[in-house]
């Protein structure tokens, strides 16, 4: 396998790749006050779509392409036609191409001072594969939680799990680029886990939703625990959603909305019950901290596999059908 594959195709570096994310059931007890209209989660698709045409029209490449892995693919696009299948499998451009539109690469965030790179690599794609299915999984997951919770906060959730993920793929990814939104999807799911934990009293069927939510987080991870995908920045992603789930999507107490109607010397129960502050509190702190340490330990160009030996097996198993390493 080439090594623009390997940059492209993520785990080692390539793309955070997506898998069918879907949302677990969330039968409330009561019916929300305000029901808002999704336009920033389309807003996000429709600017991820604009971003990788224009990295196709840079990457030209009938122009720029060598020959040493083979013809463009759909030449009839003409500058818009794919790289070799050899070089790029997902239909895309070239890892020169993304690394000079934003791709996450170590040396240049560490190095070069290219922090924002940070957040430019979630907006590009390794190719229209990989673009359709971050998109659909954006659409299914998103536009449901932005019509619960406001273009606000999950436009935050959203933004900061693609941080956070980038965050962590850099302190154990060096070698090779990595691009996609992934880290933000994943962010969002991490925030609908921890939304389902702090409105506990809320729900109806809360077991059942409880183990489909998991059990589609579970199946996520573990498909990003095969060769070539940046699983680091899936879960960092998670983990900056699930923190921020506690901190940003908290819904009053059952029984509370209807204190409303009383006399306000009446109203006995407090808008949230003592242990969401608390899962507030804690969840804040430690995203403080945990982001904060993070991004120490990445510009004073620490290795994350020198505080954990074993966490290459966390983005690759090895089997006797392909080998890792910490790259």
């Amino acid at each position: 396998m080439s090594s623009a594959r390997r940059d492209l195709e993520g785990g080692g570096g390539g793309s955070k790749n997506a898998t069918n994310y879907s949302a677990a059931p969330t039968n409330y007890v009561f019916d929300p006050e305000v029901h808002w209209t999704s336009w920033l989660v389309p807003l996000f698709v429709a600017v991820n779509v604009v971003v990788f045409v224009v990295a196709m029209y840079v990457n030209d490449c009938p122009r720029k392409n060598l020959d040493f892995e083979g013809d463009c693919v759909a030449t009839f696009l003409g500058r818009f036609s794919f790289q070799p299948l050899r070089e790029n499998p997902l239909f895309g451009p070239s890892s020169s191409t993304l690394t000079k539109m934003g791709a996450l690469q170590w040396n240049d965030v560490v190095n070069q001072h290219e922090g924002w790179r940070l957040f430019t690599c979630i907006w590009l794609h390794a190719g229209i594969v990989h673009l359709a299915a971050n998109m659909l999984s954006l659409v299914f997951i998103g536009i449901r939680l932005e019509q619960q919770f406001g273009f606000v906060r999950i436009g935050i959730i959203y933004l900061l799990s693609g941080f956070g993920g980038s965050v962590v793929s850099s302190l154990f990814i060096r070698n090779n680029i990595s691009v996609g939104a992934s880290g933000a999807l994943f962010g969002l799911l991490g925030a609908m886990l921890s939304e389902l934990i702090t409105n506990w009293s809320i729900y109806t069927n809360k077991a059942a939703a409880l183990f489909t939510l998991v059990a589609i987080i579970v199946i996520n991870l573990a498909i990003g625990m095969l060769p070539h995908v940046d699983n680091f920045a899936h879960i960092g992603g998670f983990l900056t959603g699930f923190l921020l789930g506690f901190v940003l999507l908290l819904r009053p107490q059952f029984g509370w909305l209807e204190q409303r109607r009383l006399p306000a010397g009446v109203r006995l129960k407090s808008k949230y019950k003592a242990f969401q502050y608390v899962l507030w509190i804690v969840s804040l702190i430690l995203l403080i901290v945990g982001l904060s340490i993070a991004l120490v330990m990445l510009f004073r160009g620490e290795s994350g596999y020198d505080h954990c030996h074993w966490c290459h097996y966390l983005t690759c198993v090895p089997t006797s059908k392909w080998k890792c390493n910490d790259d």
